[in-house]
């Protein structure tokens, strides 16, 4: 590989789906404060809303993922807007 080709904080990180719990370990330059455990290795932690291992195309299951309450605010509005 050729040297000086990748960021200095390309590291491995842990990927959790908060919809599913399910942890990925890959490599990235994606700045976190929290840390977690891996296979009993202490590794960066970033969380996220939605993955592979919880949205509707890869999992194919027809869900909802609603944690901000998006859906309810734009069916007000839309209900709003209507009258």
């Amino acid at each position: 590989m050729k040297k000086d080709t990748h960021p200095d904080n390309y590291r491995e990180v842990i990927f959790k789906d908060n919809t599913s719990g399910e942890e990925f370990l890959i490599k990235s330059t994606v700045e976190t404060e929290l840390t977690g455990k891996f296979d009993g290795k202490e590794y960066p932690l970033y969380e996220v809303e939605i993955s592979s291992a919880s949205h509707p195309f890869y999992t194919g299951k027809k869900t909802t993922i609603d944690r901000a309450g998006r859906v309810d605010k734009f069916k007000s509005r839309m209900a709003a807007a209507k009258k």
